[in-house]
């Protein structure tokens, strides 16, 4: 079973599933900002999901979201709309209020906070549309493919356009719509793998869940992971609607089509119930179909990143990739083998700055402060020092390298090829002179960045990927 039948046969069957994408950062606000800016979290500086971690914030309007890919798009005259979740902390007071509409877009129909489906604020071009529970008038889910079916109605035929659409589903609070509430009855979370194994020899956060999960957290992350699945037909109808839509309006031939994710998540992984966060591949992984002019049907690619999209978007566009400021590459020669020669990706970087409470949890008081997250049974998901930097390797070796910023100065390593759910952490077995290669890929990509002129703006990339998509630093 399945609850994405219809995409996967209109995007992907017609066109490229990826087998390896992955995100910057396993966290919602950070990992849109790289799909947005095309940058690493250590460049874009949007550490988490709160505005004093830079979401959304007036440091993040005024620096990486001026250069977001939109504004290019504009340029070249592309018509551009926007509906459903944007960033975390978009329409806050502090960030300019629902009035601030981000530069690039023309139509904009982006919901203030987090993900909601139901009884939300939209802005609508700068305007506050207020929106309660009936499922006709307000799933969030429908109302944004119908403003986007609307959009490709009214456009101006002589210039192209761009749509985004950001459903909020999965997203808690999984609130499915009603013809699909009692989808999957029988669903529950896989159980293979790494589900409800210890977190042995990892990181201290994973030390801390019970094992074997209680029966409590078991029937949570079920639910958890039924409901997901629930919300996620109507994008799977979405889907459908907007490929037979393009297909009305004869346009279906000349769009490029992208259906992707800002994070993975677990369920029961390492027995930890539900959230994302961690360094291990179920929530740094994320699915990846495109299909679209010169694609050739029912092919797998191999490795792309999030902040490759805006660079493959924008060479879709026409426009000159290599004068960006950004540190993804385009895929765009990996999809269209006919246009140019292009190079895989053998090695990139994923980092995440841990949040933490510094009060106690009420709910938990055993935990002590620093902790967040901690939910269902007092499992906690996060923390100050869940702050990490992976090196994810394919070529020679296809491995993971990790480095904790904590009083431990965690390691882990893992041999994907042997051990792919990631159970053995083998830093301690490894040829230590394939460690020290490892570290030194992790300084100097966490150590890229573009050269500041006086103005403190970015104008070249250092360390990542260049226009001849291959590193200039020396590894």
């Amino acid at each position: 079973q399945t609850p994405l039948k219809k995409t996967k046969a209109l995007v992907g069957d017609a066109g490229v599933t990826f087998s390896n994408a992955y995100t910057a950062t396993p966290l919602c606000c950070p990992s849109r900002s790289s799909i947005l800016s095309g940058k690493y979290p250590h460049n874009h500086m949007v550490r988490n999901n709160s505005l004093s971690g830079n979401c959304s914030s007036k440091a993040w309007q005024s620096g990486p979201e001026n250069q977001a890919f939109p504004i290019y798009l504009s340029k070249k005259l592309y018509q551009t709309f926007y509906g459903g979740k944007y960033l975390n902390q978009y329409g806050s007071k502090e960030a300019g209020g629902v009035t601030y509409v981000p530069p690039g877009w023309d139509q904009w129909h982006a919901l203030v906070g987090n993900s909601q489906y139901y009884n939300y604020t939209l802005s609508v071009n700068g305007k506050a549309e207020v929106h309660g529970d009936n499922y006709e008038k307000d799933y969030l889910t429908d109302l944004i493919l119908n403003r986007s079916l609307a959009f490709l109605d009214e456009r101006s035929p002589q210039h192209p356009f761009f749509i985004m659409l950001s459903p909020p589903a999965p997203h808690s609070p999984w609130t499915a719509a009603p013809q699909y509430q009692k989808s999957f009855g029988d669903v529950k979370a896989p159980r293979d793998g790494s589900f409800n194994k210890p977190g042995k020899d990892k990181h201290w956060l994973l030390r801390q869940p019970p094992n074997p999960m209680v029966n409590s957290s078991i029937d949570y992350l079920d639910n958890a992971f039924r409901k997901r699945w629930q919300t996620l037909l109507s994008v799977d109808d979405m889907v459908e609607r907007l490929v037979k839509k393009l297909e009305d309006v004869k346009e279906l031939n000349n769009t490029y089509i992208f259906f992707t994710s800002d994070n993975g998540y677990h369920t029961g992984q390492f027995s930890l119930p539900i959230d994302k966060r961690q360094l291990y591949e179920f929530d740094i992984r994320v699915p990846l179909l495109v299909r679209g002019p010169g694609i050739q049907p029912k092919q797998t690619l191999q490795v792309m990143m999030n902040i490759d999209l805006p660079m493959t978007i924008l060479d879709i566009a026409g426009v000159n990739v290599s004068t960006l400021n950004m540190d993804g590459q385009s895929f765009l020669p990996q999809l269209v083998p006919s246009a140019r020669n292009g190079t895989s990706r053998p090695y990139f970087l994923v980092e995440y700055t841990g949040e933490g409470h510094l009060p106690t949890d009420p709910y938990c008081p055993k935990l002590g402060p620093g902790l967040a997250n901690c939910f269902p049974d007092c499992v906690c998901e996060d923390a100050f020092n869940n702050t990490y930097a992976c090196v994810r390797t394919f070529k020679d070796y296809n491995l993971q390298y990790c480095e904790f910023a904590d009083n431990e100065a965690f390691v882990e390593v893992y041999n994907l090829t042997a051990d792919p759910y990631q159970l053995e952490n083998i830093v301690k077995k490894v040829d230590p002179a394939l460690l020290q290669t490892m570290n030194q890929r992790l300084i100097k990509l966490q150590s890229c960045e573009g050269k500041k002129t006086g103005q403190d703006v970015f104008t070249t990339s250092l360390c990542c990927y260049t226009s001849s998509n291959r590193f200039t630093c020396d590894f």
